[in-house]
């Protein structure tokens, strides 16, 4: 067991969460792809006391819930509800680590909070790498129906568990920038509407509290980086259904940060915001601070992974246009390839790319010096005959 001295008291500060991470960090969970089996190489180092087995996938793969702390305030996370947004489940596992050890951060929170952690709901779709789960159904619009054993397993939880908060814990797509301020969105949060007037209602109020403390902390690492989720309201959705139920529900949404696409600089940061915001909950929340909340800028989709500039192609009858890159991620051999995919050519002024290329006038082909099409991947293009790659 590690012991840290407790330079700062009980105020949790930016520089302390990132001088310990490393110390924290599961080496051997890595990139996009995880999967139970992954998983389950990590859960075996953890005391056998604290992990259960809740139930089973359409195609019988386990679904682990972890237990930590004994503390009155009870909090339900889950991840992975999306079998290929596995950012937040590698930031659990790194939690897991530091909740195992002897520091004044776990112990304020263990004592005030008892956890019950889900880190992968869906593990059919993680298998797979996707959203959906093996009958090919979105959990996440699955809340009503329950048809689902993947979803049922989750609300039977959710009913014998009793929470006073819930996390429900995301990944979202490169595309999604912070308002229209070409910034790209690292992170985003929601407290989801709870009726179809999106009513501030006291339990919302809680969750947005939480969010803005997150925010204001997060703001000193990825300033302008964090966009505010939609909250349209949909009880099809886990998050609307359980705010309905009266229940702070807060979601956490990975995003995309420069050259991350593995999205390890992520996962840090969104160690940082779940362990931040279990230690505001462990303090008490006062609702009425929720006003903050509605400063952070919503999220647009205005990204490309990349986009080239005032380029000529055939079929604009050499009019300077915009071409933009898209990245497919498709599993291969255990493993996450980004394919760029030519997404639309056409003028962008109004778009941005995590990265972008001026063409300055010039021609720009694919590798066989043929008309770049809508739809079709390259791995290179020719720019006035110089070979550029798209690959991340």
């Amino acid at each position: 067991m590690i012991t840290f001295v407790n330079q700062f008291s009980h105020v949790m500060k930016l520089a302390h969460l990132n001088s310990i991470y490393s110390l924290f960090k599961t080496p051997e969970l890595f990139g996009r792809y995880l999967t139970s089996f992954q998983i389950e190489k990590s859960l075996s180092k953890f005391p056998k006391s604290i992990i259960s087995i809740i139930g089973y996938s359409v195609e019988d793969r386990p679904i682990y819930n972890l237990k930590f702390g004994h503390g009155p305030i009870k909090i339900l996370l889950w991840s992975q509800m999306h079998g290929n947004e596995s950012t937040t489940t590698k930031a659990l596992f790194d939690c897991f680590n530091l909740f195992e050890t002897n520091n004044f951060i776990p112990n304020s929170i263990l004592n005030a909070c008892t956890l019950c952690v889900i880190p992968i709901l869906n593990p059919d779709g993680a298998e797979r790498y996707t959203r959906i789960n093996a009958n090919e159904i979105d959990l996440n619009r699955d809340a009503q129906d329950l048809s689902q054993p993947e979803s049922k397993i989750l609300r039977d939880i959710y009913n014998s568990f009793q929470p006073d908060y819930c996390f429900n814990l995301h990944g979202q797509r490169s595309i999604f920038g912070v308002n229209d301020s070409g910034i790209s969105a690292t992170l985003s949060f929601l407290s989801p509407s709870q009726d179809e007037e999106c009513s501030l209602t006291p339990n919302r109020k809680v969750a947005m509290a939480v969010i803005a403390e997150v925010n204001n902390l997060l703001q000193e690492e990825i300033p302008n980086s964090i966009g505010r989720y939609n909250d349209g309201f949909n009880l099809d959705c886990v998050g609307d259904t359980f705010q309905n139920f009266g229940v702070p529900t807060l979601l956490y949404e990975a995003g995309h940060y420069s050259n991350d696409y593995n999205r390890e600089d992520v996962r840090r940061f969104m160690f940082i915001a779940i362990i931040k915001g279990l230690d505001i909950i462990s303090k008490g929340v006062d609702g009425s601070n929720y006003k903050d909340y509605f400063k952070i800028p919503k999220n647009s989709k205005s990204f490309y992974d990349i986009i080239i500039r005032n380029a000529k192609v055939f079929n604009s009858d050499f009019e300077l246009t915009d071409i933009a890159v898209q990245y497919k991620e498709v599993l291969k051999a255990n493993r996450i390839e980004f394919r760029p995919f030519i997404e639309a050519i056409s003028k962008l002024d109004k778009s941005y790319g995590h990265k972008e290329i001026d063409a300055k006038g010039g021609l720009v082909r694919n590798i066989e010096n043929l008309e770049l099409k809508v739809g079709y991947e390259n791995d290179f293009v020719l720019v006035n005959n110089k070979k550029i790659s798209l690959k991340p």
